[in-house]
């Protein structure tokens, strides 16, 4: 597909997403939230990618939804009930956007520069990694809006940090700089320049996609599920799995490389 507000480039097995609305500072329009869902659900298909870095163009790497989306929403003549349905199916239809990245299958990486804001943080919570500059910065801005943040982040984001960290994000609305969110455990690591975040976003994934894309796969999968669920359950499920799924062609693989004293070569 051709996408209007997002770029993407596949390369050795990594797929390359940008963000791609530069002179909003990649607010999300009606349009971009369709093609985000759109764009993660296509790639989850697509045999060619392993691995997904999803980045911003421009200076920042998203700030949240574009206002005229949200002016859309107040319309005096629609007070009753019908406009209520409106916006719970619109809630509803962005939050499926930002769940795409969580249910495709390929691990979603996240490097972040600049602004991540509202939505951004939204979006950033359902990747599997999160990267950043040390001058990015991060902020639940909903609450300065008068608004509750409803696509995400307060499902998600106490999964990632400690619950007083995010419950301070949520209720003051602050910015949080590169530094201190990897203090916090919301990226990985900070780097001192988008360079250095880039190369070492770049290893990262190119390290990812030299591995079994089942395992990959079949590990984001039980991530997620043992996420959601209690340990017990987890094990249970897990242990099913891998009466299924254990001996693959890729596992085959694995052994008959180290007796050929070889790297394995999987296939996509």
């Amino acid at each position: 597909m051709a996408y209007e507000t997002i770029s993407f480039t596949v390369e050795n097995n990594i797929a390359l997403v940008k963000l791609n609305r530069p002179e909003k500072a990649n607010a999300l329009n009606a349009l971009a939230w369709k093609e985000l869902k759109s764009i993660f659900e296509e790639l989850d298909q697509n045999d060619e990618v392993r691995v997904i870095v999803l980045s911003g163009s421009g200076k920042h790497f998203c700030s949240g939804i574009d206002v005229s989306l949200l002016a859309d929403l107040i319309k005096p003549e629609e007070s009753d009930v019908r406009q209520r349905e409106k916006i719970r199916k619109l809630i509803i239809e962005l939050q499926s956007s930002v769940t795409a990245i969580e249910l495709c299958s390929k691990p979603v990486i996240a490097a972040i520069k600049g602004g991540c804001i509202g939505a951004g943080v939204d979006i950033i919570c359902a990747c599997d990694m999160r990267y950043a500059t040390q001058d990015a910065f991060f902020t639940i801005k909903e609450i300065d809006m008068g608004m509750v943040a409803d696509l995400g982040t307060l499902q998600r984001l106490p999964k990632l940090i400690a619950d007083g960290f995010a419950r301070e994000m949520a209720f003051t609305g602050r910015e949080v700089f590169g530094a201190e969110a990897e203090r916090i455990g919301l990226v990985n690591k900070c780097y001192e320049t988008v360079d250095m975040l880039f190369s070492s976003v770049t290893e990262i994934a190119a390290t990812i996609a030299s591995k079994s894309p089942v395992s990959i796969r079949g590990t984001k999968h039980i991530l997620n599920h043992s996420r959601d669920h209690s340990v017990a359950d987890g094990l249970q499920y897990m242990a099913t799995w891998n009466a299924a799924m254990l001996i693959s062609e890729d596992f085959k693989e694995v052994f008959k490389a180290k007796s050929e004293k070889r790297f394995p070569d999987f296939r996509n």
